[in-house]
């Protein structure tokens, strides 16, 4: 099983994004957090950065898009530049539309779940999907304790992914950091985003290689990964 490590700006300095970008190389996406201070309680970045960070760097952009009206958004930031377009079924009209949509256009189509929405509603539109992402805190800001009480519902995940055969990433975000990467990758995660674990640290690239090294590792040992 391939670990991915996506480095989120949303921890970086804005004033210096393209450098910010090149810090990480090595890295296999770029997480770009959107929130739109509606759907979550904070205002980050929009489309025209979207623009300008894409021809700024070779590392492909993870949208996760914490906005209303995904259905509306989410196909104009793969126009932008994004490689992957993460919505939230709490936002999505039409979730399946939506992600074909998204595949349409040449991204790879992605849905989030807030940590008190079940996986188990959304079972039947996992082949739709390239890729869950499980929130590991609650999504709005940075910074967060990685929530532990979503280990039960990344494995719940996990077995969802097995059960039906599917080559379906599982990204985790929120406080994943080198004391709780381990954790997330037993439980079945094999994408993990971190903010301030990387760019919180004096060489934001090794620290990519850490934990990339740490996620790797835990999942070998996993008994879902036994299998990959």
């Amino acid at each position: 099983m391939a670990v991915q490590i996506n480095p989120s700006i949303l921890s970086a300095d804005f004033a210096r994004l393209a450098e910010e970008a090149k810090a990480v190389e090595g890295s296999d996406w770029l997480h770009v957090d959107v929130m739109d201070n509606h759907f979550v309680p904070n205002l980050t970045l929009g489309m025209p950065i979207v623009e300008s960070l894409s021809r700024a760097t070779d590392i492909p952009l993870d949208l996760h898009l914490m906005i209303e009206d995904p259905d509306r958004w989410a196909p104009q930031y793969v126009e932008a530049g994004a490689g992957s377009v993460t919505f939230h079924a709490e936002a999505a009209a039409a979730p399946v539309r939506l992600a074909r949509e998204i595949r349409a256009k040449g991204a790879r189509a992605a849905m989030a779940l807030k940590p008190g929405t079940p996986i188990e509603q959304y079972e039947d539109l996992l082949p739709e999907l390239d890729m869950v992402l499980i929130m590991t805190v609650e999504p709005g800001f940075g910074g967060q304790s990685f929530l532990d009480i979503m280990l039960p519902k990344i494995r719940r995940t996990r077995e969802m992914i097995a059960k039906h055969g599917l080559d379906l990433w599982l990204q985790v975000d929120g406080g994943v950091s080198a004391t709780t990467i381990e954790r997330a990758a037993e439980a079945g995660a094999d994408v993990f985003v971190a903010g301030s674990a990387v760019y919180g640290a004096v060489d934001p690239a090794a620290a990519v290689r850490t934990l990339r090294e740490q996620a790797g590792a835990a999942i070998a040992a996993a008994p879902w990964g036994c299998d990959h």
